[in-house]
């Protein structure tokens, strides 16, 4: 698990094509690594990379097929800057969301407009995903954890803020960037709760739009 708040920005070293999928060389940068072993967990521009090799000044790390059909990481070139953060313990500060590095897809860049020292971004979501997008809620791009300001079907808008654009990697996004999403997790499960016995539960949840309406979940 993760914050969504970023440590550091990775530079991509080498990327090695192995029989269909990808080894990652990264060096990262300013991000301590100090008590990293191998097989801990570091997210690489939100996606939940495995340690395999660690450096004095990096790691390596192998990105299977399912990632790389879900992921940006694929498009990734030798040189590139990436987020990076390490795994959460439990002496973490929870400053952005519970993010899991499990990435649900991509979205594109669609506007980017200054607004004072802030930017503002136009996101599209896959249509897919657009349901689990709710305006003050959060949402994970390229491990970056961030509140919606509004939505309009599968678009939605994000005000980046000076700090966030000198951390992470999202001073670089123009017209056309893709980027990977996480959704809410909260939002997925109370999905599969409603839904019940329709995903195949045959036991009652006791949960429903009227119960959560009841109890002043919906309104």
């Amino acid at each position: 698990m993760f914050t969504g708040i970023i440590q550091a920005i990775g530079e991509i070293v080498r990327c090695e094509q192995r029989g269909g999928d990808m080894r990652l060389h990264i060096n990262t940068g300013g991000l301590d690594l100090e008590g990293v072993q191998l097989g801990d967990s570091i997210a690489v521009n939100g996606v939940c990379l495995t340690a395999v090799a660690l450096s004095g000044g990096g790691f390596v790390a192998d990105v299977s097929r399912e990632s790389l059909s879900l992921t940006s990481l694929g498009s990734l070139k030798s040189g590139g800057r990436v987020n990076l953060e390490k795994a959460l313990t439990l002496s973490t500060p929870l400053g952005g969301h519970l993010v899991s590095g499990h990435v649900d897809g991509m979205g594109r860049i669609l506007e980017r407009k200054e607004d004072a020292r802030s930017i503002r971004l136009r996101v599209e979501a896959p249509a897919e995903l657009a349901r689990y997008i709710a305006p003050k809620g959060s949402i994970c791009i390229d491990g970056t954890s961030l509140t919606v300001n509004s939505v309009d079907g599968r678009l939605f808008g994000l005000n980046i803020v000076p700090h966030t654009l000198q951390k992470t990697i999202m001073g670089d996004y123009r017209s056309g960037s893709s980027v990977n999403l996480e959704v809410d997790l909260i939002a997925r499960y109370l999905e599969r709760l409603l839904l019940g016995e329709k995903m195949g539960c045959t036991t009652a949840t006791g949960i429903s739009r009227s119960f959560l309406a009841e109890n002043g979940f919906l309104k």
